[in-house]
């Protein structure tokens, strides 16, 4: 297949405006944290379980510093502190400080200096648990290699135990990936809740157990099949680095990772979860996790051929955000959707278009191609139809991660049926078309082309623009999907910490450390 001729000096400048744009709000980033990235902290350190009313130890923990001392401060430097003055190691104290019988704030605070000599041989330690686990990803996948297109499904029933049934069956028909669906609502909660769940709405609680259940569940499989079952879950909202670092910690192996979306579709404080975005995407940098995107919300409120610039120009952003956190492109599977009204003229062929301009414009990443949602109706037989059209320009465009659309997207939450359905079109598909992106090539100033080549230079000018007034002031004016997000407002702006001199992350500062 042919190159779609795209201007090469408007891809390198819409990059070096998407750089522009991370580094202004990256600069403001390294002065803050947030009460989720210390409970993040917390958490890789091996703080867990919850106190006699069911809040989170970590909670429990930062809470304390909140009200009793000075969080600017943070987690870290108390932890240390702690440890120091009442000789104990990390284990003990834990265990002491949930018992009630020690304090974690009324000790004399260590310098910087002294409080990460404490520390470091526990993060070195815990740290070592995280390089496992992306050794043991490494070697199943050189055992089963991964297929060029991996199909991605999800599961949504809301108890962790019937999920395990319905992603076996899943992985077993041919899934490649298997999603757990948050319930509803989880994202706007500023705790992860605790323990295996067999209640949701919408979807399964994203907890640590439900991790390991999920994990434990899809490694048999995979070597039950001979093929490494992916998990993936979702690290959007108020505990982005925490679900990063319970994910880190169990071996998933993807998360759907990116403050845009949750300031945009969710409410979401800007300042919060830019932080959080920042620590939650090293996290998964450092343990092999593959980020997802989300930049498919867009065209389900906004117009999909009007607004596909907003599309691209966000994966430009979403990527420069993702270097400043070291994530190698590799990792970043950054999303996008075949989301036109189908009963527009060639609207196949811009579906096309649009696929095959990012497959180019972005060679090295794993991207997210996700299914038509908007344009789906309770009419399953061309739900049906709707979705083969986009398997065929996902195997046609060389997408990587293929999120199958199910007949039933409109009605309720798939039934196994549907999901098999949408399984066996997804791998009839592959079959019938495996060389199909060979085999042609796209026509010199046609409709592909030129539409690809308007979609660019409109993602160009917008960045362009973005560049000069920064993301900010961009989301206030509602520049992506239409939708406009004060600087100040939203949920979670009390959690924003402004670091004190006496603030470190050891975490952070390792990782940055080992990775570059």
């Amino acid at each position: 297949m042919n190159v779609l001729n795209l201007n090469q000096n408007e891809i390198q400048e819409s990059r070096d405006f998407a750089m522009r744009i991370a580094n202004q709000v990256s600069a403001w980033i390294e002065k803050h944290s947030t009460v989720s990235v210390e409970r993040s902290i917390l958490r890789l350190f091996g703080v867990d379980g919850i106190n006699e009313i069911d809040v989170p130890m970590v909670n429990v923990m930062v809470d304390d510093i909140c009200k009793h001392a000075d969080i600017r401060n943070g987690a870290s430097v108390y932890l240390a502190s702690a440890l120091s003055y009442h000789q104990l190691t990390l284990t003990g104290f834990i265990a002491k400080y949930q018992r009630k019988e020690i304090s974690l704030v009324n000790v004399p605070l260590l310098t910087q200096e002294a409080a990460k000599k404490i520390l470091m041989p526990y993060v070195v330690d815990r740290m070592r648990r995280l390089k496992d686990n992306r050794t043991q990803r490494d070697t199943f996948i050189s055992k089963y290699p991964e297929p060029k297109t991996q199909k991605y499904v999800i599961v949504a029933t809301g108890n962790i135990h019937e999920d395990v049934t319905q992603a076996k069956a899943a992985a077993k028909a041919g899934a490649d990936i298997i999603a757990v669906i948050r319930s509803t609502g989880q994202s706007l909660l500023d705790f992860v809740p605790y323990g295996a769940t067999t209640e949701g709405f919408g979807g399964t609680f994203a907890t640590q157990e439900n991790f390991k259940i999920m994990r434990r569940a899809l490694d048999q499989v995979s070597n039950e099949e001979k093929r490494y079952i992916k998990l993936v879950n979702y690290a959007s909202g108020l505990c982005m680095p925490e679900i990063a670092a319970m994910a880190a910690m169990e071996r998933l192996d993807v998360l759907l990772n990116d403050s845009m979306y949750g300031i945009i579709f969710r409410d979401i404080n800007m300042q919060r979860t830019f932080v959080d975005q920042y620590f939650s995407r090293l996290i998964n940098a450092y343990s092999g996790i593959i980020i997802n995107t989300g930049e498919d919300n867009y065209l389900t409120t906004s117009d999909a051929v009007e607004e596909a610039h907003t599309v691209l120009a966000s994966q430009f952003i979403n990527e420069a955000f993702a270097l400043k956190s070291l994530l190698p492109r590799k990792l970043m599977g950054l999303g996008h959707a075949f989301e036109i009204d189908p009963t527009i003229e060639n609207s196949f062929l811009y579906e096309v278009a649009q696929a095959e301009m990012a497959r180019q414009i972005f060679p090295e990443s794993p991207l997210k191609y996700m299914p038509p949602t908007k344009h789906i109706t309770g009419n399953i037989f061309r739900a049906f139809e709707q979705n083969t059209l986009f398997n065929v320009a996902t195997i046609l465009t060389n997408q990587s991660i293929h999120l199958l659309g199910m007949m039933t997207e409109a009605i309720h939450t798939p039934f196994l049926s549907d999901r098999y359905n949408a399984i066996e079109n997804a791998k009839m598909v592959y079959t019938t078309m495996a060389s199909l992106r060979d085999e042609i090539s796209f026509k010199e100033g046609g409709v592909v082309e030129q539409r690809a080549q308007f979609v660019l230079h409109r993602a160009h000018e917008l960045l362009r623009d973005i560049s000069q007034i920064g993301l900010f002031h961009a989301l206030e004016e509602g520049v992506f999907a239409g939708i406009k997000r004060p600087y100040d407002g939203g949920k979670g702006l009390t959690g924003v910490i402004e670091k004190s001199p006496l603030y470190f992350n050891p975490f952070e500062d390792k990782m940055r450390e080992e990775l570059s």
